[in-house]
């Protein structure tokens, strides 16, 4: 059975993450998305609560489970026996960030790294953006899963 892991931070959750994660549901026998904190970003949702809008978000994947992450990616990938990753880029930007990482952790564990380009209705959208629009209150609904995006509003403007 192929496992693959799909780290990140999603805080929060968008539809590009949803792509990737859809994507690779059909490219490996089993997605696990690891939920993780980096320690040098400011977080709106809890673990608890990116885990519970993720689950609701991938409900349809049979073959999806999420997860909360700690440590070093190389050795939750040995804990939940998974010798690939996943992740999406959206533009060069990203490639270059991605690029190391993939390095580091091929290095640190002999980790496979799998990118996928994400489609051009999802290169734009980011996390940080997301918060900031939200705040002003614009319509994400479009760019984010709908249990996201009600979790969004009410966090961000009360509602």
């Amino acid at each position: 059975m192929r496992r693959v892991l799909f780290p990140g931070s999603f805080d929060p959750f968008t539809n590009g993450h949803l792509d990737v994660v859809r994507r690779a549901s059909k490219l490996f026998d089993e997605v696990v998305i690891g939920v993780g904190t980096n320690k040098m970003k400011k977080y709106l949702f809890s673990p608890e609560e990116k885990i519970r809008l993720i689950e609701a978000s991938t409900a349809d994947l049979p073959n999806v489970s999420v997860r909360e992450m700690t440590g070093l990616t190389v050795d939750y990938m040995k804990e939940i026996a998974a010798d690939t990753l996943v992740r999406g880029l959206r533009n060069e930007t990203d490639y270059l960030y991605e690029r190391d990482i993939a390095e580091m952790n091929h290095y640190l564990g002999t980790v496979e790294t799998v990118f996928l380009m994400a489609r051009p209705e999802h290169q734009n959208i980011s996390s940080s953006i997301l918060k900031e629009v939200v705040s002003f209150g614009a319509d994400v609904h479009n760019l984010v899963p709908a249990p996201v995006a009600a979790a969004l509003i009410e966090k961000v403007q009360g509602k």
